[in-house]
């Protein structure tokens, strides 16, 4: 049996697309194969059949949804656990105070490491910096440094887009370290079978065309231009309904200036499904995405797609084909286009044939094998020490 020592900031299962990804392979893990030990801060108090590990925790100032692990809180227990576990490979979610704990911890006893990009970091902190434009150039330089330090050290990095991939390889990661491993869907959950007419029409009470944004509402995922864009469709007079799935720290401001849209906070998946399914264009404008969970739901439902040309995201539309991609925060080309889909029932024909093809080509099941045969191959090559002294 192999052992895996699995460490995550917060392990919630709905909590955000990358915790639905990792419990994407969480919930497949075979019980007679592997035997895991979770480490994290947020999360359940323990996991079936599995061993599990919480660490202490701090709130983030600056983003009220996410707390950060304090692994040197708990050093001496926590390495105890480790010890005792004697795992085979580490699994790292993220390069935090609690994943450069795991790294040190798997240099020290010759561990390989498999890591998955989930966040694309730098795109964070122009947002997280907004008022403090001085500091954006050395922090964006800091993190480079450190996402090198850490990636370099991780003998497999799952990535979930070739332009992601391509923004690594730039900043100085080693390209053999990487590999593409794309995001699954569930399309018995997410399809356009969900449309229920008189659902939607409870929330808007009118039959006017439904423009969709599903999103945790953080200033990270570009809500600024959202708001950009609810003004320019006031100004087009267009008539619509602006639906706004999703909860977060800038929720409150953005219901203030944007009065008029319809606020649902955040939903489960069932609901979720139905309200895709149920809307007319599916408007993404996060350039922040290592590759966007909701723009596929949106496709797998039959749903259009007008999207920021930028991050993960982008990498899943086919401009002009599957649906359109914008400048990301030129709010005029995202009404252009939203204008256009609400316009022409060809086009809104053939984005959904073309997008609903593209997304049968997903497989969580698959995705997950892969994962799995790589943590067997891993196990079975044990790390030279000189292995990690280029790193």
């Amino acid at each position: 049996m192999k052992k895996v020592a699995f460490f995550s900031e917060i392990l919630i299962e709905d909590f955000d697309g990358a915790s639905r990804t990792m419990f994407q392979i969480i919930n497949r893990i075979d019980h007679t194969a592997f035997s895991y030990l979770f480490i994290y801060g947020k999360g359940p108090d323990n996991f079936h059949l599995h061993q599990s590990y919480q660490v202490p925790t701090f709130r983030i100032p600056i983003n009220d949804d996410y707390s950060f692990a304090v692994p040197q809180l708990s050093r001496w227990k926590l390495e105890e656990a480790l010890d005792n576990f004697e795992p085979d490979v580490i699994h790292i979610a993220t390069p935090s105070l609690l994943g450069f704990f795991a790294l040190k911890y798997a240099r020290r006893k010759n561990i390989p490491i498999i890591s998955i990009y989930h966040t694309h970091f730098i795109s964070y902190i122009a947002y997280y910096l907004r008022n403090l434009s001085s500091l954006i150039k050395p922090a964006e330089y800091w993190m480079r440094k450190a996402m090198v330090r850490f990636y370099n050290s991780c003998q497999k990095i799952y990535v979930p887009a070739h332009n992601i991939m391509d923004e690594l390889k730039e900043i100085g990661i080693d390209s053999e370290r990487l590999t593409l491993w794309q995001r699954g869907i569930d399309l018995s959950l997410f399809n356009p079978e969900k449309a229920d007419t008189h659902y939607i029409r409870e929330i808007t009470k009118n039959d006017k065309p439904n423009i969709l944004f599903a999103s945790r509402l953080v200033w990270e995922k570009n809500v600024q231009t959202l708001i950009d864009i609810y003004n320019q469709l006031k100004k087009s007079k267009i008539e619509y309904n602006l639906i706004i799935a999703g909860d977060g720290s800038a929720k409150q401001e953005a219901q203030e200036l944007m009065p008029t849209a319809f606020f649902l906070g955040k939903l489960d998946h069932e609901e979720l499904s139905k309200l895709y399914a149920s809307s007319d264009v599916f408007v993404f404008t996060s350039t922040s995405e290592t590759y966007g969970n909701v723009v596929i739901e949106a496709m797998a439902s039959g749903l259009p797609c007008v999207i920021a040309n930028g991050g993960g995201s982008a990498s899943l539309v086919d401009h002009g084909r599957t649906g359109y991609k914008c400048v990301p925060n030129n709010a005029l080309e995202y009404v252009y286009f939203i204008h256009k889909i609400l316009s022409d029932a060809n086009i809104r024909e053939d984005f959904r044939e073309a997008g609903l093809a593209y997304v049968r080509k997903l497989d969580w099941a698959k995705l997950a094998e892969t994962y799995f045969d790589d943590i067997e191959e891993l196990a079975a090559s044990p790390i030279n020490s000189l292995a990690w002294a280029s790193n």
